[in-house]
């Protein structure tokens, strides 16, 4: 998932013992959220103890997982914590950090498995529009990983989103024509099917 950054191999960060961090690469001095932005971004870096050089980036990293879940958007679900917490120092410990990597890893490919379906069922219709408001909405729920919570395109009982649930927001001419109407149940049978097929 990263993306090769300018210049070659990765940023380094200098983090000083008043814990302020300078990018080398822009001869600047930096906070943790710019990091977090360059993580979204795909940019390779890493975090060094100027006086060290100790590699500290994944104390960093935990860093801004916990000041993220602090402003309210919260992730990481307390019994996943709990799990968590309890699996150090256990025998199967050594296992985790490939399990929880290879795990995430195919969350984002079926992620883009199912955009590409969405996309492809969707294309060319008169509720291409619709489509991709609801991806949209779906990418932002799976960032936030919830259990539960992730909306898929179609979902009855979800109020106040657009394109969503019992009352998309369709074209009023849309909602009047049964010729319209026949396609879009046309559109949604080839999406279901594309979806049945990827969940096998």
């Amino acid at each position: 998932m990263k993306k090769a950054a300018p210049g070659s191999g990765p940023v380094i960060i200098k983090k000083y013992a008043n814990r302020r961090l300078y990018n080398t690469e822009t001869s600047s001095y930096i906070t943790l959220d710019h990091l977090a932005a360059m993580t979204r971004e795909g940019r390779d870096f890493k975090v060094v103890d100027a006086k060290s050089e100790e590699d500290i980036t994944h104390n960093v990293l935990t860093q801004i997982i916990m000041e993220e879940e602090q402003r309210g958007q919260t992730m990481l679900p307390v019994n996943f914590l709990r799990q968590l917490i309890a699996l150090y120092g256990d025998s199967m410990q050594a296992m985790v950090p490939g399990y929880l990597e290879a795990s995430m890893e195919s969350f984002r490919r079926n992620q883009e498995q199912f955009k590409s379906a969405v996309e492809g069922a969707f294309a060319n219709s008169p509720f291409a529009e619709i489509a991709k408001r609801n991806i949209a909405m779906f990418e932002a729920a799976a960032t936030a990983f919830k259990p539960g919570t992730v909306p898929m395109p179609g979902m009855p009982g979800m109020p106040g989103m657009p394109g969503m649930g019992t009352t998309p927001a369709a074209p009023a001419a849309a909602e009047d024509s049964p010729t319209d109407v026949a396609a879009l149940k046309a559109e949604l049978a080839r999406l279901q099917d594309k979806i049945e097929k990827l969940a096998k």
